[in-house]
């Protein structure tokens, strides 16, 4: 795993992801949203909210999506 760093803690590096898994990444693993709050407070299907952090986590982790 790649992170950027600043003076007061790291950043994963979340580059490698769209903009889609990107913030179903940060919502769920950062803002600890659930899958279920978060699909939907955005209105998308639990389905999709799990696909596309499931993808996002196959990619930081170097596996093909």
């Amino acid at each position: 795993m790649r992170y950027q760093s600043s003076l007061f803690e790291y950043e994963e590096d979340l580059s490698p992801l769209i903009d889609a898994q990107r913030e179903v990444y940060e919502a769920v693993e950062q803002d600890d949203y659930g899958v279920r709050e978060y699909a939907r407070k955005t209105g998308r299907s639990e389905g999709t909210v799990g696909n596309l952090l499931r993808r996002a986590r196959r990619r930081l982790r170097g596996e093909s999506a």
